[in-house]
């Protein structure tokens, strides 16, 4: 079953949440977190105390602001989610109602981070849903070049040939 990821799609939230096979980066401002994923450098910004605006266009990432609970845990509520974006590794479709609300914070002594999201849309589900994923902290290093190559939506129904190459320049 293919995913956005195998399609050089952004995976969209809380879909984010489910690859944790290469690093995440946290880089906090006063008034920005930037989560960047190593996997084809995404980069998703969560606006700190501040407010969705009254009319968001829908894309990958949507539209995310965030504040401190209990002064370690950072809440983070998304909407403006498109709909070609999944919300778990099954392909559930959603549709643009779909609101979610993640809680990050740091475990075990700071040696990971616990991030729980809750998942409601009222156009695709008959309940709101919860789902949690831990992240072990690792001193990584530079983060690593990663690039998604193009043209492989037919790699899960079998059709991957090379990419056609001509014998001579077509001028």
């Amino acid at each position: 079953v293919y995913t956005p990821k195998e399609r050089c799609w952004p995976v969209g939230v809380p879909t984010w949440l489910l690859y944790p096979v290469t690093p995440v980066y946290f880089l906090q401002t006063p008034k920005v977190v930037t989560m960047i994923w190593q996997e084809d450098h995404m980069v998703r910004h969560i606006y700190l105390n501040e407010k969705h605006p009254d009319k968001v266009e829908p894309s990958w990432f949507g539209h995310s602001v965030g504040h401190y609970e209990s002064g370690d845990t950072l809440v983070v509520d998304t909407v403006g989610l498109n709909t070609r974006t999944f919300v778990d590794q099954f392909r559930t479709p959603h549709t643009e109602l779909l609101h979610v609300v993640e809680r990050y914070r740091l475990v075990d002594g700071g040696k990971a981070i616990e991030a729980v999201a809750e998942v409601d849309d009222p156009g695709a589900f008959t309940t709101p849903w919860r789902g949690m994923q831990r992240y072990r902290r690792v001193e990584q290093g530079p983060m690593a070049e990663n690039v998604c190559a193009e043209n492989n939506e037919g790699f899960f129904e079998s059709a991957v040939d090379p990419i056609p190459t001509a014998d001579k320049p077509d001028f």
